[in-house]
């Protein structure tokens, strides 16, 4: 196997397939990143058996073959290399890799024993990738952490028709998001739930594209794969068991109080006042006809207050948050100001965004946050 291509694209096939190797693999051939070079591509390939990935350009092939090379080590040669014509070439056990006067040599790996890779399933529908990607992230940010709660740590996907409906949440907090798509075919029902981390790596790396197709595999298969595709790239990932928790009889439908504040201000003053404590400590918050007032420490223990100036409908209310999860739901509206609906201060609190200060509240996307005790 030879082949030659620009260090570029070689560099970003590369990092694409090495984000779905394993840093603890079950197998030592998983490590491993396979080139194939046949008829004028070359092909990449990387899997950790949950998620696989894989990627092809064109390049000047001299000999065709196949190849296993250790793949994190890859990736960083091939970001590495200087921004000139890249040679890869196999010469026995070895792989060598020159660029200009940049010379490597890396081992090879047993390609008997690399695994069958996924193919993508049909295609259920096509998106624009940087709208995909901004709804993944303002989603993802509510999944849970917590391993041992396997279904809390996905983004459960809704496909009704030409609306895709995406939620998180961790408990302690919510975040929906619905999109426009354009469907594969009329009438389409489907739900799946993907692993957050997973989703929002992937949509995040596909957003240099126009579009991104979306594959989810019905729930007939015994393989419940979800793909992503765009030119010249695609990822397979396993689908999670088990059922997301019914969500939607937690947003409420009777408002008392809404709460208009520009986003930046508000933001920097979470930060600031939530320095005095730590993220499990409640930052209280007085909204009044004009202001809110953001309060955080109480006895002997460092204290902090700040006061903003908003607009307020409704009646005056006191509420405590998480001032972590405040602050990751200012960032994720992505609006100039953001809109706070409250029912009472012992009950949750929906933010959505808003483009100005005498605007309408954007529905698209809605971040529920569960209130805190504090000790008043």
């Amino acid at each position: 196997m030879k082949f030659t291509v620009d260090q570029n694209a070689l560099a970003e096939g590369v990092n694409w397939v090495s984000r779905s190797l394993s840093t603890r693999p079950i197998m030592a051939a998983l490590l491993g990143i396979v080139i194939e070079a046949d008829n004028g591509q070359v092909f990449l390939s990387g899997s950790d058996l949950e998620t696989s990935s894989k990627s092809h350009f064109t390049a000047e092939i001299s000999q065709t073959g196949k190849v296993l090379v250790p793949g994190r080590l890859l990736a960083e040669i091939s970001r590495s290399l200087p921004n000139k014509p890249v040679t890869v070439q196999l010469d026995g056990t070895r792989v060598l890799v020159t660029s200009g006067s940049a010379k490597f040599t890396l081992p090879t790996l047993l390609l008997n024993d690399y695994p069958t890779l996924p193919e993508l399933p049909e295609t259920t529908g096509i998106i624009a990738s940087d709208i995909f990607a901004q709804a993944v992230s303002q989603v993802a940010v509510a999944a849970g952490r917590d391993d041992s709660l396997p279904t809390l740590t996905g983004i459960h996907v809704e496909i009704n028709q030409d609306t895709v409906t995406l939620a998180a949440t961790d408990r302690y907090r919510l975040a929906v998001r619905e999109i426009q798509w354009q469907a594969s075919q009329p009438n389409l029902e489907v739900t799946a739930l993907l692993r957050a981390r997973t989703l929002a790596d992937a949509a995040k790396s596909l957003t240099g594209t126009k579009a991104v197709s979306i594959s989810l595999a019905s729930t007939t298969q015994h393989d419940r794969l979800a793909g992503f595709s765009t030119d010249g790239k695609s990822m397979t990932s396993r689908m999670l068991d088990g059922t997301f928790p019914p969500y939607r009889h937690l947003l409420p439908q009777e408002v008392t109080t809404t709460a208009i504040v520009e986003v930046a201000p508000f933001l920097d003053s979470v930060r600031r006042v939530a320095l005095v404590t730590d993220k499990t400590v409640p930052l209280r918050l007085t909204f009044t006809q004009s202001s809110v007032e953001l309060e955080a420490g109480a006895g002997e223990e460092a204290q902090a207050t700040e006061g903003l100036q908003i607009v307020l409908q409704g009646e005056p209310i006191t509420i405590a948050f998480n001032p972590t999860f405040l602050a990751d739901g200012l960032q994720a509206v992505g609006t100039p100001y953001v809109h706070i609906s409250f029912t009472g201060s012992n009950k949750p609190a929906i933010l959505s965004g808003q483009n100005e200060k005498d605007g309408a509240p954007i529905e698209n996307y809605r971040y529920l946050l569960m209130p805190m005790r504090y000790a008043s």
